[in-house]
């Protein structure tokens, strides 16, 4: 059941063979049989004028002031938030720390 599943020899390809046929006798034809001469490239066209990539109207811009003081605010909220968490934690960790420390260090005065 555990034993290696090895193909038999006659298979196997040898290392002078190739499993994969090589093409011979292909000739492609010519793109086009009208024979002309090539001439000068064609004259590239001219590029528009250049004009601002984006354009603000005054509405735009109430709206994209109000969406990033509205950003501004959650982002200042959510890391507060997480400020006041930490400071929260590590009271409480100092508070359980004296209050160890004095139930360990003088245990003959309880």
């Amino acid at each position: 059941m555990f034993t290696p599943k090895i193909p038999p020899p006659d298979t196997a390809p040898t290392p002078g063979t190739s499993l994969v046929q090589p093409l011979t006798g292909l000739v492609h034809p010519p793109a086009c049989t009208c024979h002309h001469t090539p001439t000068a490239p064609a004259p590239v066209p001219a590029a528009p004028p250049a004009r601002p990539a984006v354009r603000f109207t005054p509405g735009s811009l109430i709206v994209a002031a109000a969406g990033g003081t509205a950003v501004v605010l959650v982002v200042g909220t959510v890391l507060v938030s997480m400020l006041l968490a930490t400071a929260i934690t590590a009271a409480s960790v100092a508070l359980c720390a004296v209050v160890l420390r004095s139930l360990l260090h003088r245990p003959n005065n309880r």
